[in-house]
């Protein structure tokens, strides 16, 4: 008893000191790692977590701490960086579970080696560098998401994700909750264990945004790899909002024709009656008033970069979304404009089932470069010649290679990337939304300032 309590009171001083390493090379992480206390674990052969604790095998931690404190280090925030993702529960949301993992480690890998901290960094093997390579020619940033869906179009083999793991796991990923876990009837994990998944997801998202406004507030006065840190960590920490709920942002107060049950009281009504003889006190109210969008301005970026099949799904998922007359107004303008780095087209929709069929089958005009200025003038035009009365803002879908006003619109702007194509994010001021669009057609948001 007391050789196994001595074997973890060791294991929790080693932990405890390599986390300290970390604060006094990252002191930003300080609140990030208090949520990853240690515990022995002897069904590991090395180190893992759940998100709520990290779990190590004894002498795992031993070794490497006398032999390479830098691997000890590394493994740690390897850790950190899923918390900070909120890679936990990919596997219960991604068929391929062994290929989240692999897309889960190499993003957080990615990001810790771009990181050039003498106390953190490692010179990436000719494999890893190649690799990053070749994945960033082709995704940009590595996120997760990103490349799970990657790879799913360019699977690797056997032998390759073999290599892969190899060369980019760093912990146990057995304590990640599974939708197959043992003795479970169900697909699902219970209702208790679910609840703590989402509770610790919802703190770890709490964690990312408190330590992005952390790192923000530093501005100028950041040092090299505080600022690297937060370039890269932006990238997966996003609102996972759906595009309907973002919609409804531009939504405004409007009284429209027909009885508001909600504002109407039944009880005098029917006193009334009793009392007085069909003569109720009150009268069902003829209007009410409904969240519903009135105008929206959708850009369309037509440049070389960006694929027409891309951009006619973007087209119909928005469509479909519009069409839902419950959240929208009967009579909702739809201003699109196809532009590269100039407008080369204009429709204007009053009906919506004529934008669904121009979504559907929507050809590009265009070609050129990409200057995002020229539709925010074109839409300024509008405003001032009173075909655009109350627009509530405008959605640009793009890949983000080009040229953004410096001065914010009046109306509320956001930035669509799809995830499917190489886009840059970096460039779009703090002032719009970044919104990223999936093959599924679901978007996802991220608030001001933030990149995908």
């Amino acid at each position: 008893m007391k050789s196994r309590e001595a074997l973890e009171q060791t294991g929790l001083r080693i932990l405890e000191y390599t986390k300290t390493e970390l604060i006094l090379a990252l002191p930003f992480l300080s609140s990030a790692l208090d949520r990853l206390p240690g515990a022995m674990e002897m069904r590991t052969r090395r180190m893992g977590t759940d998100g709520r604790q990290i779990f190590f095998f004894p002498g795992y931690l031993t070794e490497t701490f006398l032999n390479s404190p830098r691997t000890l280090a590394r493994d740690v925030l390897h850790m950190l960086l899923h918390g900070l993702f909120r890679h936990f529960s990919g596997g219960l949301l991604h068929p391929d579970r062994e290929l989240w993992d692999l897309s889960a480690d190499i993003a957080a890998e990615s990001v810790a080696d771009s990181l050039t901290i003498p106390a953190l960094f490692t010179l990436p093997s000719e494999v890893r560098s190649e690799w990053y390579r070749r994945l960033r020619g082709e995704l940009g940033v590595l996120t997760a998401e990103k490349l799970y869906v990657w790879f799913l179009s360019n699977p690797p083999d056997y032998a390759e994700r073999e290599m892969l793991r190899r060369e980019f796991c760093r912990c146990d990923h057995a304590f990640w909750p599974r939708a197959e876990a043992e003795n479970r009837d169900s697909q699902h994990p219970p209702v208790p264990e679910m609840l703590l998944i989402r509770q610790s997801e919802d703190d770890w998202k709490k964690e990312a945004k408190r330590l992005q406004s952390e790192l923000r507030a530093l501005g100028k006065d950041a040092a090299s790899g505080e600022k690297d840190f937060l370039r890269r960590i932006t990238a997966e920490v996003s609102e996972k909002a759906d595009y309907r709920e973002y919609l409804k942002r531009f939504a405004v107060l409007r009284e429209v024709q027909g009885a508001d049950p909600d504002r109407f009281d039944y009880g005098y009504y029917y006193y009334g009656l009793q009392q007085y003889g069909n003569m109720p006190l009150i009268e069902e109210y003829e209007t009410r008033e409904l969240k519903r969008v009135e105008e929206l301005a959708i850009a369309i970026d037509t440049s070389a970069s960006c694929q027409a099949e891309l951009v006619r799904r973007f087209l119909s998922e928005t469509a479909a979304i519009l069409l839902k007359q419950e959240s929208f107004f009967r009579h909702t303008k739809v201003l699109i404009l196809e532009c590269d780095e100039a407008v080369r087209n204009e429709r204007l929709f009053t009906d919506l089932a004529d934008f669904r069929g121009f979504a559907e089958g929507f050809l590009v005009h265009g070609g050129g470069g990409t200057d995002f200025r020229p539709v925010f003038r074109w839409v300024a035009e509008k405003q001032r010649t009173g075909e655009l009365k109350d627009l509530r803002g405008l959605l640009y879908f793009t890949d983000g290679f080009g040229v953004c006003p410096e001065k914010p619109p009046a109306y509320e702007t956001a930035f669509v990337f799809c995830r499917e194509q190489k886009y840059r994010d970096t460039e779009v001021p703090d002032w719009a939304m970044r919104l990223y669009f999936d093959s599924a057609g679901a978007l996802k948001s991220s608030a001001p300032g933030m990149t995908e």
